[in-house]
């Protein structure tokens, strides 16, 4: 059986780099790429698989149909998290989350997800001018071989 930590360890080798997939209106796939990491939901001690995004497509799919999929691989070995997305970004408001943890909450993905950056403040910035959000996923069926 895979677990979150199969997961987690199989994203590493490749910095997060991810296959996710959301649902269109119409029932069809879209997929992307994105990095990803594995963390602690900020609310409660449950861990997600997180990543940080903008745009629309996306986003817009999620928010309507929160269903999504994430795949990682390393060599010939790979694994798979189904769940259901959570939004939290400046579009997608979270009670708990005001724009200093939003701010906080990215740069913590970012760096799960195995990224480092030379300047914070820069990161901040560009985070904020394209109002990116988190996604957080709650594990609800893991495999892989």
């Amino acid at each position: 059986m895979t677990t979150l930590h199969d997961f987690a360890e199989l994203a590493l080798p490749e910095r997060g780099l991810s296959v996710v997939s959301t649902l269109r209106a119409d029932h069809s796939i879209q997929s992307s790429l994105v990095n990803l990491g594995v963390m602690s939901h900020l609310v409660g001690a449950a861990d997600v698989v997180a990543f940080v995004t903008y745009g629309k497509v996306k986003l817009a799919n999620l928010r309507v149909r929160p269903q999504i999929t994430l795949s990682v691989r390393s060599g010939w070995h790979w694994a798979t998290v189904e769940g259901t997305a959570e939004i939290i970004g400046p579009d997608d408001p979270h009670p708990a989350v005001d724009a200093e943890r939003l701010r906080l909450l990215l740069r913590e993905i970012f760096t799960a997800a195995g990224g480092t950056h030379g300047d914070w403040d820069e990161y901040d910035r560009v985070m904020a001018a394209d109002r990116r959000a988190a996604v957080l996923v709650r594990p609800e069926r893991i495999y892989g071989n």
